[in-house]
């Protein structure tokens, strides 16, 4: 049994169909990462899963149990977690703040404290800053704090979209590296990135969406080699 099982998953919008019955799965501690255009239906798929938007049909599986019809914050409590697409940090509050706010569904306030402490680990410039408002950060900075805030709700899968927009390469570089950290400390990883490149190096596997349906999959390195996918998403020929 995978930690994720999509089967058949189809959302709309109005008339307009964004997934048309995409299935994937995500193994217990693996990174998978979904490519494709803008468009192709990947943060769709993120928010379906979150319970973000209504599905129009398919079933959402999590360590076996339907996901389906539950609401975001009862989905959050089972282990799941989304990091959004432009950090979404609460600018006026402090770092400290922000992060405790990802901890609001755990009542023990030693495993509270832990959880921070395991943050701060990962993310040292996150305890240098403690005290400084969320909105005075840089962006590399709040993609950090967006990420250790999803680890405080103590997810087993961690979602991400577009980790790296916006920022200079070396941060994204830098940002890649936590990921893998992340990663390596337990916790399975499903990510969305327009950096194919960058993304495909991480990812132990990959899929690729073509308006709302997957037209590709394969171990991230095979598919970076595949020269449909450079000549699509990498913009190179060999």
């Amino acid at each position: 049994m995978s930690l994720l099982e999509i089967r058949d998953l189809k959302v709309c919008y109005g008339g307009i169909v964004a997934l048309n019955g995409i299935s994937f799965d995500v193994e217990e501690h693996e990174i998978v990462t979904l490519i494709g255009a803008n468009g192709a239906g990947k943060s769709t798929t993120l928010r379906a899963i979150m319970g973000l938007i209504p599905i129009a049909g398919g079933t959402i599986m999590y360590r076996g149990e339907k996901l389906n019809g539950l609401d975001t914050q009862k989905i959050v409590g089972k282990g799941v977690v989304l990091v959004p697409e432009g950090r979404r940090v609460f600018p006026n509050l402090t770092t400290l703040e922000n992060l405790r706010l990802g901890a609001y569904l755990q009542k023990d306030k030693a495993v509270i404290e832990a959880n921070l402490e395991r943050v701060y680990g990962l993310f040292p410039r996150l305890k240098e800053r403690h005290w400084q408002h969320a909105g005075t950060l840089s962006g590399g900075e709040q993609q950090m704090l967006a990420v250790g805030r999803a680890l405080m709700a103590d997810p087993k899968l961690i979602m991400m979209d577009e980790p790296s927009l916006g920022l200079a390469p070396l941060v994204v570089k830098e940002i890649f590296s936590i990921i893998r950290k992340v990663n390596e400390a337990g916790v399975t990883v499903l990510l969305i990135e327009q950096n194919a490149n960058v993304a495909l190096k991480t990812a132990n596997r990959g899929y690729v969406l073509e308006t709302g349906t997957v037209s590709m999959t394969g171990p991230g390195r095979a598919l970076l080699e595949d020269e449909q996918i450079r000549v699509a998403y990498l913009g190179k020929t060999r």
